[in-house]
């Protein structure tokens, strides 16, 4: 049996499910040290090198402090587009209520000093 014909006997049955809904059971039952690895891998391959570079080095510094709860939110951060996580977080555009909180705001802090730092490259700071 494979998966289409198993998918198709489910969706007679009326048994059809929000893959959504799903993956949030898992993420709430998975061992935490798992689920922040997957959300590193999440953040540093998003499709754009862009994205790659605000989110990736965000989670590598600040994933082993968030909560469970702030975990979740972090993940639904993610479960947004791109365009849309780039205007909240550099301040074009206001984020709907459900993703404005402590989360986004450490995001935003997080991408504004590190703006603000010197860096170097070679033997020139820039």
């Amino acid at each position: 049996m494979n998966f289409e014909s198993v998918a198709g006997q489910l969706w007679e049955k009326g048994a059809c499910f929000e893959m959504r809904n799903i993956l949030a059971q898992a993420t709430d039952r998975e061992h935490p040290d798992i689920r922040r690895k997957r959300l590193l891998f999440r953040c540093w391959h998003r499709g754009t090198q862009e994205s790659d570079l605000i989110l990736g080095p965000f989670a590598e510094d600040s994933l082993t402090t968030l909560n469970n709860d702030q975990l979740g939110r972090f993940e639904a951060l993610l479960d947004c587009t791109d365009p849309d996580l780039f205007d909240w977080i550099f301040g074009v555009s206001d984020p709907p209520a459900e993703h404005e909180h402590d989360v986004m705001e450490l995001l935003r802090s997080f991408c504004t000093e590190r703006h603000r730092a010197p860096r170097q490259i070679g033997q020139h700071r820039i």
